[in-house]
């Protein structure tokens, strides 16, 4: 993602809670903030109606996400 954003190719991560100290580890490395949704953990046993109502609320965040002016453009 680090080298897309670079680009100016927008990208979010989707990820579960239980990732978000692992999350900020790995961006502090690499010296990247890339955005990210979190959704619930965890994923995997979820129903299909479940499943279907995580996606449904995640799409929101993550459209807003990847449509959001650019940081240097914001501060333009």
């Amino acid at each position: 993602m680090a080298d897309l954003d670079r680009r100016g190719i927008p990208g979010v991560m989707v990820a579960t809670r239980e990732f978000q100290e692992a999350a900020a580890a790995q961006a502090n490395a690499l010296g990247f903030e890339p955005a990210i949704v979190w959704v619930p953990h965890p994923i995997q046993n979820r129903s299909a109606d479940e499943l279907k109502r995580i996606a449904e609320e995640a799409l929101t965040p993550i459209l807003e996400n990847l449509t959001a002016a650019p940081a240097a453009a914001a501060d333009d």
